[in-house]
């Protein structure tokens, strides 16, 4: 039997155990299950014989006393990567839905569901026992579907990090911009900006993933502004829809996705001598087994549907960096240059007057010769 300790002697937890005695915190950091202690010892339990999931030779999956703690708690902490939640034998389970409200432009939201239980181990070696057994059950639900930010945390061995106020994912992605198309050499932009319709080769990475998941682009679009809220910008694929310069090659089936498309300037900068605009991606993560039910079936007429109009985006998107856009490839640093149609056209015209001066000398030695034939 457990003797009660003093800080239960006066606690208003100091009574049998009830189903209210354990409070689930799924953080962005740990997954934090506290449990009253003093119902614990009131059941002749400790909290050394409080495990999770019955694996009671694991130091990771007991708990730590907190005595100072009004009224007295037990702590178990997972920190959220795969080694440590599934040290403990914990429950994955991964759960779609059809997208609605903010998810609403995408075809299917995935949830993970961490669930597992804190149990009480029996030493009695008889045959019989009087302590009543304890369970508490606890589960946190996780969506998968998240935007980019600068935040670095880990989630189910994914770095990632989430919203506590939503639990929306904020990942730390990174978007690169490729000049070739093997992606080994970084785009290098001059100062002048690209030519109109470079091949841009764009890569979205996500780090340190377990291969539990890939990487999905739902949507990828271009605003004039380093804000994916802006009320200009131009959508280069949203799931099956895509504009015809934008090829996507790979895309849900390993933890980068890769995609090109030609540089081009927005119609607003038509006065400027650069266009500027940034990239901004969506991206989902997706579990292995169920990515190709994720990605879009574009040889249906099946779609997914739109974006609410009054839906605001969250401004936390993987992005790139500034792209600048020159108006060609011609150097206009000098007033002299000409560009390709005037020249050929000014060709044309050499080319004409000299065939009509050839012309008309020789209709004048033509002229003298039959001149000198009849003389």
């Amino acid at each position: 039997m457990a003797q009660t300790p003093d800080a239960c002697l006066l606690s208003e937890t100091n009574r049998p155990p009830e189903n209210e005695d354990i409070t689930v915190h799924c953080g962005t950091e740990y997954m934090d299950l506290d449990i009253y202690l003093c119902p614990v010892y009131q059941a002749s339990y400790t909290e050394s014989l409080m495990v999770v999931n019955n694996e009671v030779d694991k130091l990771e999956c007991l708990g730590t006393a907190y005595w100072n703690n009004t009224p007295p708690l037990l702590r178990f902490r997972f920190p959220l990567n795969d080694t440590a939640i599934s040290s403990c034998n914990n429950k994955f389970k991964t759960i779609s839905e059809l997208g609605s409200g903010t998810y609403s432009n995408f075809s299917q939201v995935q949830f993970m569901n961490i669930s597992g239980m804190i149990n009480s181990v029996d030493t009695s070696s008889g045959v019989i026992t009087y302590r009543q057994q304890i369970q508490y059950k606890f589960s946190c639900l996780y969506p998968m579907q998240y935007f980019l930010n600068n935040t670095e945390l880990a989630v189910s061995g994914v770095n990632l990090a989430i919203k506590d106020s939503n639990g929306t994912f904020i990942s730390t992605l990174t978007m690169r911009l490729y000049g070739d198309e093997l992606y080994q050499n970084l785009l290098t932009i001059p100062p002048t900006g690209l030519n109109l319709k470079t091949k841009i080769y764009v890569a979205v990475i996500a780090q340190n993933l377990t291969d539990r998941f890939n990487v999905l682009l739902d949507r990828c679009f271009a605003t004039t502004s380093p804000y994916p809220t802006a009320s200009t910008y131009y959508d280069l694929f949203v799931g099956c829809n895509r504009d015809e310069q934008t090829k996507v090659e790979l895309n849900g089936l390993a933890q980068v996705a890769y995609f090109s498309f030609e540089a081009f300037r927005f119609v607003v900068h038509k006065n400027l001598t650069v266009s500027t605009f940034y990239l901004h991606c969506i991206t989902t993560l997706c579990e292995v087994s169920k990515c190709s039910s994720l990605i879009a079936v574009c040889d249906t007429p099946l779609r997914r549907r739109k974006r609410q109009v009054d839906e605001q985006l969250y401004n936390t998107t993987v992005s790139s960096p500034v792209i600048t856009v020159g108006p060609s490839s011609i150097d206009m640093s000098s007033g002299n240059n000409y560009s390709s149609p005037v020249v050929a056209v000014i060709i044309c015209i050499v080319i004409l007057a000299l065939l009509l001066f050839a012309m008309a000398f020789y209709f004048i030695w033509f002229i003298r010769q039959r001149k000198t034939v009849e003389q």
